[in-house]
């Protein structure tokens, strides 16, 4: 289904053939920035006017006159300099509604040439906690999955784990120093290993930080530490099988977490499952001439000429023979490209990381890990802020657990829900856990990707303005009309708007197909936001100036029916796409 505005812009451009202009060129329509005056405006006149040597006004004149006559337009003026202002005819904007209410995703025929994606997002370690710097990666990520998918692309969301390297030698070696009669130290044990982990996660997240204190301080313990990875990674048995207890419990831990947040992935792989293969990748970048020995470390140039600041080698081994998260990025495209021949691989990474990627991807490119035609992609995200401007910290100065942070945020949605009264006391908790989600999610999402935010808990858990809390209240009144009716709507039309607001909730809904595409295109969860702000803002003006249930008018009831069910499907699917959902009541 075609978009509304190249329909438009179809028959302006057939206007500008007949006056002997070329219309692909000059009869692009948008929406108006003076909505005051008119829907849609072109400028096509302007630069037309530079070719012929004419004045823009009469160009404009002399196309408005070819359209006088066409039902898509209610009215077309020629306005100084040069514009044509374009207002819609209700019974072309309702025709066209009521295309997209029949239309499998109404009429949003997303991508033409469907892509094979790859998206990197999550990224949390193994033995460790979530905290609120895993909130903007999981959420950013999530949203873009459920676009992309939605544009019809197959997508695979990983969320590449921190399992593998020092961290786990550390725990290792903490678990020994509290008990070292378990097995898996025994050098001579030769019978199975224990089925149960010796540690519940909760003693898990305990044993990670202490074991770091410790290596900072005590020397023997760190080389103990640095010891046991290189044993583990070399396959030491006792060290493997404590090395799956450590990931059974900790992605038992992730997966309850993430799905809270309504965080989902496809693939549970790590760094681990990149290791095999580093020691083939290496080799390539040292037989191809693409790496060479510098200081002891192997490393690979990846300056550009066109470079206007240092660009730093990729470095693939330290001198001590140790790989880094370089080697392992470059391994997990190996796999990559090998498992799913992704056209497309995303990160959804801290901004601050976004040189390491450049590094990483300039070298994948260099040893053609990755051909040409796959795109790599970085989406570096900004930092949730305190009120100070400083990463959000809890009310002691450390940092927050995400478990702790969306806990606070049900509690304080949990209070207001109760207050209130906005559901039975058997609801309130459900209900506070499904507002809380998006009040946090809409919140974060709203925002530009790459731009730092203040974290605001009253303001992003209020039940008015710019909130998840907001969109969610539209929407549960929405349902609420629907259900009251007392009258299936699924099969009721959309008629020809008679009030400004009933117009002005159509047109927004038009736009529908491109605030999806633009979020794509953009990696842009934020645009899909302000696009969900406007339809709720537009749909409670008409319902606040629109007698509904209460219409005398059969017909015309029922065209407020199928104009309000439309409103909430869309609305449904926009807050889906971001990762949240309205409740039943509220």
């Amino acid at each position: 289904m075609e978009k509304l505005a190249e329909l438009i812009t179809k028959e302006v451009s057939q206007a500008f053939a007949a006056v002997g202009l070329d219309g692909a060129q000059y009869g692009r329509v948008t929406v108006s920035n003076r909505p005051d005056l008119c829907e849609y405006q072109c400028n096509g006149a302007m630069p037309a006017a530079k070719v012929l040597g004419r004045a823009p006004l009469s160009i404009a004149e002399e196309v408005a006159s070819h359209l006088k006559d066409c039902p898509a337009f209610a009215r077309v003026e020629a306005a100084k300099p040069g514009f044509l202002n374009l207002t819609l005819s209700p019974a072309f904007v309702a025709s066209y509604l009521e295309q997209m209410r029949t239309a499998e995703k109404f009429g949003f025929t997303g991508a033409t040439q469907p892509k094979t994606v790859v998206i990197d997002y999550g990224g949390p370690n193994v033995a460790k906690p979530l905290h609120v710097g895993h909130l903007r990666s999981a959420i950013i990520g999530e949203s873009i999955k459920r676009i992309y998918r939605y544009a019809g692309h197959q997508v695979t969301g990983d969320i590449h784990m921190g399992d593998w390297g020092l961290q786990i030698g550390l725990i290792i070696e903490q678990v020994r120093t509290l008990h070292p009669e378990l097995p898996y130290f025994d050098p001579n044990h030769t019978g199975p290993y224990p089925e149960a982990a010796p540690f519940t996660i909760s003693e898990l997240e305990q044993i990670y930080p202490a074991a770091s204190a410790r290596s900072k301080e005590d020397a023997a313990f760190a080389e103990l530490a640095h010891t046991a990875t290189q044993k583990l990674q070399a396959g030491n048995p006792g060290y493997r099988a404590l090395w799956q207890h450590i990931m059974r419990v900790s992605v038992a831990d992730l997966k309850k977490n993430y799905d809270r947040l309504d965080v989902h992935f496809d693939a549970w792989l790590g760094e681990s499952d990149a290791q095999k293969y580093i020691p083939d990748m290496l080799d390539h970048f040292r037989t191809s001439g693409l790496a060479h020995e510098s200081e002891g470390a192997l490393v690979v140039e990846v300056q550009e000429p066109t470079d206007k600041k240092e660009v730093p080698p990729c470095i693939l081994v330290k001198s001590d023979g140790a790989a880094l998260y370089a080697t392992t990025d470059l391994a997990t495209l190996v796999q990559r490209m090998q498992d799913y021949h992704p056209d497309e691989v995303l990160y959804v990474v801290d901004k601050r990381q976004s040189l390491h990627f450049e590094q990483v991807f300039r070298a994948a490119r260099k040893a053609e890990i990755v051909p040409a035609s796959t795109q790599l992609r970085f989406l570096g995200f900004g930092t949730m802020n305190g009120a100070d401007g400083k990463p959000f910290k809890t009310r002691e100065g450390g940092v927050m657990r995400l478990e702790a942070l969306i806990s606070e945020i049900t509690d304080t949605v949990r209070k207001k829900v109760e207050e209130n009264q906005i559901v039975s006391a058997d609801m309130a908790d459900e209900t506070a856990k499904t507002i809380a989600l998006a009040a946090l999610k809409y919140g974060d999402l709203s925002n530009q990707p790459s731009k730092d935010y203040i974290f605001d808990l009253e303001r992003f858990s209020a039940f008015e303005g710019n909130t998840g809390p907001y969109l969610l209240y539209t929407t549960v009144r929405l349902k609420s009309i629907l259900n009251r009716c007392g009258r299936p709507v699924a099969d009721l039309s959309i008629r020809a708007p008679e009030t400004a607001p009933e117009k002005a909730l159509m047109l927004v809904l038009t736009r529908f197909a491109d605030a999806v595409a633009n979020a794509c295109r953009d990696l842009a969860p934020n645009t899909l936001c302000a696009y969900l702000y406007e339809v709720a803002g537009a749909v409670n003006t008409f319902y606040h100036e629109t007698r509904i249930l209460q219409e005398p008018d059969p017909d015309k009831q029922s065209g407020y029916l199928a104009l309000i069910d439309l409103t909430r499907r869309i609305m449904e699917t926009c807050m889906n796409l971001l990762g949240f959902t309205a409740p039943e009541k509220m």
